[in-house]
């Protein structure tokens, strides 16, 4: 948990893959690894420097700006740092990872309304952002803190208020909890290497049986269903990411359920307006999908695959699941999920 005074270099470094701001090209990787390295030897002033010196020739790139955010942290420019975080959540705001750090910031100097809206922002851009979600709680935690000791203040009477504020203390206790963690700088990954898709082995002929007189059971049923309603699945799964490229904004939508679940406490309107001013307002957007898997289960599947972003300058690599029902003779979204 995160106490008073805590700062930046002091956070616990939790281990988590940064899957929205991986690598798009492993040519790349050497100038990403060479700063990363700087930050990992202590010394982030001459990883700024590298960061700036690669900056000056591409100073649209987010990952890059993102590890010079977190130098900038870690060296105790916090002021840096905060402009940092809040420029590549202003010109990429799909990308949560820093929505996180910028949270991190405030709550650092005690500005928790500010670090829970920026949490929830977070949220709303990966649900399934397991980070932000743990430091989203501990926030909350210290706001109601701070409202328990305001109440006590106003009536020391109410005995029902110090077990809950001797219980937000003892988790704020020095050296028991956890502190806000800080998404890491993402580590360089090479490309992957092609998969390897293993083909079903052929299951040799069962030998002819003898005649008989006695009545042919019925044949079991062949498999065909199953195998045209995944393709179905995966056509539509298909399509909803053709929409997307194309700014489809009828298709796009349309491939979502009415039970869909919008992120965050967003109702379905407001979701969709959000959707629509995020996708309408780029230039140019190309989703791919690579290594689908598709699993039905009568009316319900769940498709699985890699789904490779690129809209203007942002190139974005992830492990995607949709949840869908079938809906007359569509299939349809109702839940998604990142890096699942």
């Amino acid at each position: 948990m995160m106490h008073a005074g805590t700062t930046i270099p002091h956070l616990a470094r939790k281990v988590a893959l940064a899957a929205a701001l991986c690598l798009p090209f492993a040519a790349l990787a050497d100038d990403y690894a060479e700063v990363s390295k700087l930050m990992r030897a202590g010394k982030p002033a001459e990883a700024i420097a590298k960061a700036d010196q690669y900056l000056a020739a591409k100073p649209k790139d987010p990952q890059m700006r993102f590890i010079k955010g977190v130098a900038q942290a870690e060296s105790g420019r916090t002021a840096d740092a905060l402009t940092t975080f809040t420029r590549i959540t202003e010109e990429f705001p799909e990308l949560p990872e820093p929505y996180n750090n910028l949270a991190v910031l405030y709550a650092g100097q005690g500005q928790f309304d500010k670090a829970r809206a920026t949490l929830e922002a977070a949220i709303r851009t990966n649900p399934s952002y397991s980070t932000a979600h743990e430091n989203l709680g501990d926030v909350y935690a210290k706001l109601a803190s701070q409202a328990y000791s305001k109440a006590l203040q106003l009536d020391s009477t109410n005995t029902g208020l110090q077990p809950k504020l001797a219980l937000i203390r003892e988790l704020f206790t020095p050296g028991k909890g956890r502190p806000l963690a800080a998404a890491p700088a993402p580590t360089p990954v090479s490309a992957p290497a092609p998969a390897v898709v293993a083909k079903a082995p052929v299951a040799a002929p069962a030998p002819a049986a003898a005649p008989s007189t006695a009545p042919s059971p019925a044949p079991a049923s062949p498999p065909a269903a199953s195998s045209a309603g995944s393709h179905d699945v995966e056509a539509a799964v298909q399509a909803w990411a053709a929409a997307w490229s194309s700014k489809d904004m009828n298709g796009y939508l349309g491939a979502y359920g009415k039970e869909f679940d919008p992120p965050g406490k967003l109702s379905r309107k407001a979701w969709e307006e959000e959707r629509r001013s995020r996708i309408v307002g780029k230039n140019r957007i190309t989703v791919k999908l690579n290594d689908v898997t598709v699993s039905v289960k009568g009316t319900t599947a769940v498709a699985r695959f890699k789904q490779t972003y690129s809209a203007d300058s942002l190139n974005v690599s992830s492990r995607k699941t949709l949840e869908l029902v079938k809906a007359g003779d569509r299939w349809v979204i109702v839940r998604e999920s990142t890096g699942a």
